[in-house]
């Protein structure tokens, strides 16, 4: 894997914690770092990590219109496990599990937004 990490900004690191803590073991995720309350860190498979931080320059954190973060899942049903638990946490639904053949035949994915805003995505890419 050639991404070391995605940076996430947050203005509630503490809830934050509480989404990542429920979401990210479900598809793998292992903590490996945390500077409460300002940031954690969760190692994905494969090596990548994702890191849930308040932004070093102290303005408010906001999402960006096009940004996402695509996490990869083993199988669909760790894809609908991570949209259903994130959604349980207090994440929104942007798109239910399911197939998208728009991105290829065998492409099944699931979009949610956590408590920030930020947008990601579970997918299994066959």
């Amino acid at each position: 894997m050639s991404l070391n990490y995605v940076m996430l900004g947050s203005n509630d690191v503490k809830e934050a914690r509480k989404f990542y803590d429920a979401v990210l073991p479900a598809i793998g995720g292992k903590l490996t770092a945390e500077y409460m309350p300002h940031a954690f860190c969760y190692e994905l498979r494969g090596g990548g990590r994702v890191w849930v931080a308040t932004p070093y320059n102290k303005d408010t954190a906001a999402c960006g219109n096009g940004n996402m973060v695509g996490f990869s899942c083993e199988s669909k049903e760790e894809v609908d496990a991570a949209h259903q638990i994130a959604l349980a946490e207090g994440g929104a639904n942007e798109g239910d599990p399911g197939p998208r053949p728009m991105y290829g035949p065998d492409f099944y994915g699931a979009y949610v937004r956590d408590l920030d805003g930020n947008k990601m995505s579970f997918v299994l890419l066959g």
